[in-house]
């Protein structure tokens, strides 16, 4: 791939991204037609959503995987759907005030704690979704697991208030976000795909620069997905590095420095062992 082709396909990728817009292969399609017969589907998507999927997929053909797949043992799945996102997505979109009842540590139960949800979030690493909303009666802002909520009521809540405790909240979490800046080593740039891919989950800002055909990633990030952050660097190994981001390069260092240690011991006692 030239220059050209790799700047003109990221100038594509990046706008259809922006409009909202995105490419489906039909092996995509054939995919997603066939999971929509597993029966979560219909808990996932409303009536008319699933038969509007479906009647769109109806020329494609569904993936057939009995032949080709083999399901073994395996630990407990957690379901990545959960029974309350499409209310709770629904009170979020109308700024509507809820009534949550949910478990805290020690099996105890917090009930009837009226308040505001702001937004719903997925823990890539507990796999686990969270539901982000404001209590009215402290201006605090809640993190709770839905697994731990035993129930959720819509209540009214004034425009204004709403209004007010949102605009709070958003001064709150924006004061709270950082940004680091990973560079693409450019020996690695035909992996450009594979490495966006790993940091799909985060708010981000590709640039490219024609001169020194350099790509930079500019990760917007609040405290608490450092650590996913920092897991995704590791992976990637040597086709990344931080340029920007101090704690960050902080972390990479002491992990570095720990890897290089583990292994000169063992070297050493291996040259110990053959005297």
């Amino acid at each position: 791939m030239n220059l050209f082709e790799k700047i003109f396909n990221h100038q594509i990728i990046s706008r259809l991204d922006d409009s909202g817009t995105f490419m489906v292969t039909s092996h995509e399609r054939a995919w997603l037609k066939t999971m929509l017969e597993h029966p979560a589907a219909t808990e996932a998507f409303t009536t008319e959503t699933l038969g509007k999927l479906r009647s769109i997929l109806e020329p494609d053909e569904v993936l057939e995987i009995s032949s080709h797949l083999i399901e073994k043992a395996r630990s407990k799945e957690r379901q990545v759907y959960h029974p309350l996102l499409r209310p709770l997505r629904r009170h979020i979109m109308n700024k509507t005030g809820i009534v949550i009842t949910y478990e805290i540590k020690g099996e105890r139960v917090n009930n009837d704690h009226s308040g505001l949800p702001y937004k719903l979030e997925y823990s890539m690493v507990k796999r686990e979704w969270y539901l982000l909303w404001i209590h009215s009666r402290n201006r605090a802002m809640m993190s709770t697991r839905l697994s731990k909520i035993r129930s959720v009521t819509s209540v009214p809540m004034k425009p204004s208030v709403a209004e007010h405790l949102l605009k709070g909240i958003g001064n709150t979490l924006e004061s709270r976000k950082s940004e680091v800046v990973i560079e693409i080593v450019r020996t690695y740039n035909a992996e450009l795909s594979r490495i966006l891919y790993a940091f799909s989950s985060f708010e981000k800002n590709v640039e490219y620069d024609a001169e020194t055909d350099t790509y930079r990633v500019k990760v917007t990030l609040f405290g608490s997905e450092t650590e996913y952050l920092l897991s995704k660097i590791r992976f990637l190994g040597q086709r990344v590095r931080v340029v920007e981001g101090d704690y960050l390069k902080k972390r990479m260092l002491e992990s570095s420095t720990k890897a290089l240690a583990r292994y000169e011991d063992e070297a050493v006692c291996e040259q110990t062992s053959s005297k």
